[in-house]
């Protein structure tokens, strides 16, 4: 889970947008939400767009983004019996795979938006154009 901040505000009010990543399918699921996001929303969110599609994961990363408490993320995920691990910031190894769709999704969302300020309509189609594209493999290179 990351965020994209500072986006010019839309027609909805929104300035972000929250990625999920699920590390084992690839599948990216995108919310467009304020910076006044609160842990709680952002929990209803991963509900409502992720457990759906992909259940409740035995783990789940995050790089201990400010506007959250670790304590929240402990009680909630105490309370489901899923282990919640944290990443350090901007960390490849464990991150990396979010950081790279983050800056992807908002080359995509210029490249859909004929104004910036109606990105958050066009965040289903770069949803469904990043789970489409060709994602190269780990440890698997192609030959030129």
């Amino acid at each position: 889970m990351d965020f994209v901040f500072g986006l010019p505000r839309d027609s909805k009010w929104k300035t972000g947008i929250a990625v999920f990543v699920d590390r084992f399918s690839k599948m990216y699921h995108l919310a467009a939400d304020s910076a006044q996001v609160t842990s709680e929303q952002t929990a209803r969110l991963f509900v409502d767009m992720v457990f759906k599609h992909h259940e409740m994961p035995s783990d789940f990363v995050s790089d201990r983004d400010p506007r959250f408490t670790v304590r929240f993320w402990q009680e909630v995920f105490t309370l489901l019996g899923t282990q919640f691990s944290t990443s350090t910031a901007d960390h490849p190894q464990t991150d990396g795979q979010t950081e790279r769709v983050n800056r992807v999704l908002v080359d995509l969302l210029k490249s859909y938006a004929n104004s910036f300020h109606n990105w958050s309509n066009y965040l289903p189609m770069a949803e469904f154009a990043i789970n489409n594209s060709v994602q190269p493999r780990p440890g698997i290179h192609r030959s030129s």
